[in-house]
């Protein structure tokens, strides 16, 4: 068996039982969300995964360690749009540029040594440049507060004082809350996987990770555009479930709960 990181979080057996058999009776506990698991099933979950030192609870879903995925190589580029995306009329557009190209699969992909095409890459996608999609630097809020109002609370000009935040356009070049996130899927390798398109059928290709993207950007023809009021929550309940929430946007020192 692989040894785990020690971080992940959950129990295993010491070093001096690792070295004997488990019994089918053994069972092994997730310390943080508490449910339990046979051993033997915990290990083969472990073994039939990516070996990431990551597992993820059957029952409730809690990732335990940083999941990391089986995306390939490729460039995630990132722009300011100045054009507003519909049900969004009070702020630009970041679009986002995926491209991968073709290669051939390693050991974590389904058929290795195979090759794998890319259809339809480069992919745009955009989301919307307000509050919801940015997540404010602290360090930069903090410099742009004490140059403002050297005397008033970071936090008090921030509740009481946003309307005047928003006209002077403070908060908000900083760094957008959903972006950061999917940055931090794509350097996990969450954000694509090699698989079969559920569109065209085709085996070993590129294919998206269970994180939806909204790939039109004046229309809503496919139902992966705008207006979709709902989108920026449901994405981040996406990202989450992967284990990548805002934990992981911490500075260095703090750390990512999973």
């Amino acid at each position: 068996m692989d040894q785990l990181s020690n971080p992940s979080s959950y129990e295993m057996p010491s070093s001096e039982e690792a070295g004997q058999s488990i019994l089918p009776e053994t069972v092994g506990k997730f310390i943080k969300c508490g449910h339990t698991l046979h051993m033997l099933c915990m290990l083969a979950m472990y073994n039939n995964g990516t070996k990431d030192g990551s597992l993820q609870c059957p029952s409730c879903k809690t990732i335990y360690g940083e999941k990391t995925g089986t995306q390939p190589k490729g460039k995630m580029e990132i722009y300011s749009v100045a054009q507003s995306l519909p049900g969004h009329p009070d702020c630009g557009t970041i679009q986002i540029i995926y491209s991968i190209p073709p290669g051939i699969q390693g050991p974590e992909h389904p058929n290795p040594g195979q090759p794998y095409t890319c259809r339809g890459f480069p992919r745009f996608c955009f989301l919307p440049d307000n509050e919801k999609g940015r997540k404010v630097e602290k360090r930069t809020t903090t410099f742009l507060v004490t140059m403002l109002m050297l005397h008033i609370n970071v936090i008090s000009l921030l509740t009481q004082h946003h309307s005047m935040v928003t006209r002077l356009d403070l908060c908000l070049s900083a760094r957008r809350q959903v972006l950061e996130l999917l940055k931090v899927a794509w350097m996990r390798r969450l954000i694509f996987t090699v698989g079969t398109s559920s569109t065209t059928g085709e085996q070993d290709t590129v294919v998206w990770n269970g994180i939806h993207h909204k790939t039109e950007m004046m229309s809503n023809l496919s139902g992966h555009g705008y207006p979709d009021p709902n989108y920026l929550e449901n994405v981040l309940s996406e990202l989450a479930s992967q284990g990548v929430t805002e934990d992981c946007l911490k500075p260095p020192g703090g750390s990512c709960s999973s």
